[in-house]
């Protein structure tokens, strides 16, 4: 105990920030704020330290002023108090700063530090007050740790189990960066309760410590610490100042007087950053029972009173109660976590960009081309400009201007490496920087046309494909899926959980037995891999969930021309009595097996097609022999995101997480509670159902042409009763289109005529644009076009 307490009496304070740019992590740092500046004073009667000083964002161009303004807007909907400064009012508030640079300023007055002796002090009392024991120092922890489970609900008896807190994760290699920051003397009383101050611009950041002001910051050149060792603890480094200066440098722009301000301290020591700048949570696939709590990238504290909420109840109930799947340990492929490259190029980029501007349709640079598909230099010849997804290049849109190819990571010219200049991929993703619509916004305005008046075809091989088979394997599609799933083979399903799509294969399985093929979002493939592989373990289903991923391809042909088109390339009828919507065969395409499926994720007339991976280019090609008499054109997710919102189809992640229900998604239709075969889950829709939706996904259109990307506030009648989960711009309808949950603020069901009798508006960036709300989506409503009648 005596080495922690005389490591916490020389950490300096930590700060706590209420808004950052996702509605989970609000209401994460709002529990924190919670526990230390009330709850835990208020149990243990011990000062945890808090000292509520304000928070004040810096803005030095347009682009950072709007982020702050979409911040603004989203707290709106949690009853964070913030505001727009202006420099002149920012003078006001923080004298002694320099305005002249200033766009403006974001104002939190209830942001502030903490103390993080103070609060592990009190945390410990708590925690041994309730017969906890606070052990503080552990040895290490191996793979081969025994792990055994208690019988019975997790409610009832809570498994032995091995948590792991701070640093990299047991399996999971992460670098360690040096991160430093300095302690200036006390400058002086003006600077007293003034709020601590972020520079994003300038990558420095000025917190109040005492009567002193501490300085850091992110830099593109962080130092890799290359060997990690397990006899360091509390050990610290010296500053490398060629290091830190810029940081010197970006306080004494913003605050002059610092330039003659001594130093008091220096504190330089080792910092987890992960792939993708978020913390590892949840229980490690590979271990049953052992749970991780880490990699926090420097927001441990701030971020450390809502995760170990969350991780008690993932612990005691086998999931937590808000949607942490950013967090989850589960969604990192092992393709990618075991390649040196990737962990280490996309780790420095998540520290580089730690203050970069968030925008929406922003791409990672490092780590790039891990996983390709067999169409990714058939369409990069195309003009493709790639997404990338958990290590999957996707198409996102297709330019006319020639090849854009994503090139080696530079480390943005660190390390002696030379920056690219100017080249086309860096071009086109520096045009996404912006909130309003890209330059290439009439690009994927075409792509969408073309699909809703004649043809599109989509490469989405970067989907996930499993084959659920075994004996047991219809009783766990039952378990495993609200839809109902005891259709004939031949037939499709479509539903939560996990919102994939599922085809019977009846006797032609793999293996012996029933058998379905599921079709699952490549993002959250793994994610959904390693739920699905745990359920069948708990519950003991014979069978086996067998990854064909990477060995088959997913080509989707859809438009009012797309039967025309692959009646010319498949070897069977593709009439409505032949083939009916929802259906599945085996067919021949340019003389390869392939399995056709009649469905849609863009609301037209259309078919998948999942072929082997070495038929994949002929196939593909025989497609766009076909399709160029019929004005088929390539289509990338761009086009898919604004397709799918405007006919009203659900996105996961998005529209629909843990933490929704399908009935409040207005899903209802896809849950089998007509029946009474059992599923996960049910027992909670029947409650939810039996008391009523205390929130609901409603469709909102907006006339006015602007862009919006979610995160905007809900007003109802003048109140705010919700934010925006998607958004984007619907070509067809011509109009912005929105989903989000709304709630009655009266804390009341909210009933169809609540819906129907409010005037609702949305805010984007603190203004607000009159809207129209839809319980369905206003295109197609009674689903002809995807049953071929147009």
């Amino acid at each position: 105990m005596a080495s922690l307490s005389r490591a916490l009496r020389v950490a300096p304070p930590r700060l706590l920030w209420q808004l950052r740019p996702s509605d989970v992590e609000v209401e994460l740092l709002a529990h924190t704020r919670r526990v230390v500046s009330h709850d835990l004073e208020e149990e243990t009667g011990l000062h945890t330290g808090w000292i509520q000083n304000g928070g004040l964002f810096i803005a030095s161009n347009r682009q950072r002023l709007d982020e702050y303004k979409r911040l603004m807007s989203l707290g709106k909907a949690y009853g964070v108090e913030s505001h727009v400064l202006s420099p002149a009012e920012t003078k006001a508030l923080y004298p002694l700063m320099n305005v002249d640079d200033l766009y403006g300023t974001l104002y939190v007055p209830q942001d502030g530090t903490m103390d993080p002796a103070g609060t592990c002090t009190a945390l410990s009392r708590a925690a041994a007050a309730r017969g906890a024991q606070v052990p503080t120092t552990t040895g290490g922890v191996t793979s081969d740790v025994p792990i055994s489970r208690v019988s019975g609900p997790r409610e009832k008896a809570v498994p032995p189990v091995v948590l792991q807190r701070g640093g990299g994760a047991m399996g999971h290699r992460g670098p360690v960066t040096v991160q430093p920051w300095l302690t200036l003397r006390p400058v002086c009383s003006a600077f007293q309760n003034m709020p601590n101050v972020r520079d994003h611009d300038a990558s420095v950041y000025l917190r109040l410590q005492g009567d002193a002001l501490s300085v850091g910051g992110y830099e593109t050149n962080p130092i890799f610490w290359e060997e990690v060792s397990d006899k360091f603890a509390f050990g610290l480094f010296d500053l490398d100042w060629d290091v830190f200066s810029p940081h010197i440098e970006g306080a004494v722009n913003r605050v002059p007087v610092l330039e003659k301000t001594g130093v008091k301290s220096t504190v330089c020591g080792p910092e987890s950053f992960t792939p993708d700048h978020k913390p590892l949570m949840g229980e490690a696939p590979e271990l049953r029972g052992f749970y991780l709590g880490c990699g926090f990238n420097s927001a441990g504290m701030m971020l450390g009173g809502g995760c170990g909420q969350e991780l008690a109840h993932w612990i005691v109930h086998g999931r937590p109660e808000k949607d942490m799947y950013s967090y989850d340990i589960r969604r990192f492929h092992p393709l990618l976590t075991d390649h040196r490259r990737w962990v280490r190029e996309r780790s420095h980029e998540s520290y580089a960009k730690n203050y970069s501007v968030v925008f929406p349709h922003d791409e990672p640079l490092a780590g790039r081309n891990m996983r390709t598909d067999p169409l990714h230099e058939e369409l990069l010849a195309r003009g493709c400009v790639f997404q990338e997804r958990q290590g999957w290049e996707r198409p996102g849109w297709f330019t006319p201007q020639g090849t854009a190819p994503v090139l080696q990571y530079d480390y943005y010219g660190a390390y002696g490496n030379q920056a690219h200049r100017d080249y086309a991929y860096g071009r086109l993703l520096g045009d996404e920087y912006t909130f309003d619509f890209p330059p290439h916004h009439d690009v994927i305005k075409k792509e969408c046309l073309a699909c809703r008046g004649a043809a599109a075809v989509f490469n989405m091989s970067y989907f996930g494909k499993f084959y659920l088979v075994g004996l047991d394997a219809k009783k766990a599609a039952d378990w495993l899926f609200s839809a109902d799933v005891s259709r004939p083979p031949g037939m499709t399903s479509k539903g939560p959980v996990l919102l994939s799509h599922s085809s019977a294969l009846g006797s032609g399985a793999p293996l012996a037995g029933d058998g379905y093929y599921l079709a699952v979002g490549g993002a959250v493939a793994q994610h959904n891999w390693a739920h699905i592989s745990a359920v069948l373990q708990d519950e003991k289903f014979r069978c086996q969930l067998i990854d064909s991923s990477e060995d088959l391809g997913m080509i989707s042909v859809q438009g009012p021309a797309s039967r025309a088109i692959l009646q010319e390339v498949l070897d069977a009828d593709l009439s409505n009595e032949a083939f009916p919507f929802s259906t599945h065969k085996l067919l021949r395409a340019a003389g390869h097996l392939v399995r056709a499926m009649r469905l849609s994720f863009v609301g037209e007339l259309g078919w998948e097609l999942h072929v082997p991976r070495p038929a994949c280019v002929p196939v593909y090609q025989a497609v766009m022999t076909a399709g160029a008499k019929h004005g088929l054109v390539n289509a990338g997710y761009r086009a898919i995101d604004s397709l799918s919102i405007e006919k009203g189809y659900r996105h996961w992640h998005a529209d629909l997480r843990p933490d929704d229900s399908p009935l409040e998604a207005g899903l209802a239709f896809t849950c089998k509670l007509k029946s009474d075969v059992p599923f996960l889950g049910r027992e909670a829709l029947e409650k939810q159902r039996a008391e009523g939706l205390r929130r609901r996904l409603l469709c909102f259109t907006v006339d006015e042409k602007v862009p919006m990307f979610g995160l905007e506030a809900i007003w109802r009648n003048g109140q705010v009763v919700g934010h925006i989960r998607r958004a984007d711009f619907g070509f067809t309808i011509d109009k912005t289109l929105a989903y989000g949950y709304i709630r009655d603020p009266s804390g009341g069901p909210v009933s169809l005529d609540f819906v129907k009798s409010g005037d609702y508006a949305l805010e984007r960036m603190g203004v607000t644009y009159p809207a129209q709300a839809h319980l369905k989506s206003p295109f197609d409503p009674d689903n002809k076009r995807v049953k071929g009648i147009y």
